[in-house]
């Protein structure tokens, strides 16, 4: 049997990567007709997001890129924005 939650019992949520780094917390939800489209996270002071994104309040997420939901969000590493990227503009 299918599940059912609510989108507002997503938020504060913890994201991580596939890889097990902390990524950020969940900040709203991207609803486009009747489907997720994509999630906002925004960056805490202990996230790796916050490392690579220097100043930036947080960034936007395909929901195609969310492995998992439960207690916690799994991405995949692919949604995490380029270091190289970062470099360049310094």
């Amino acid at each position: 049997m299918l599940k059912m939650r609510k989108v507002s019992d997503a938020y504060d949520l913890k994201v991580f990567t596939d890889s097990g780094d902390y990524f950020g917390d969940i900040e709203d939800c991207i609803v486009a007709g009747n489907k997720i489209s994509g999630w906002k996270i925004k960056a805490t002071k202990t996230s790796f997001l916050s490392r690579v994104i220097g100043s930036a309040k947080g960034v936007i997420v395909p929901h195609q890129l969310v492995k998992s939901v439960g207690d916690v969000i799994i991405i995949s590493k692919n949604a995490v924005p380029s270091t190289d990227m970062a470099d360049k503009e310094d």
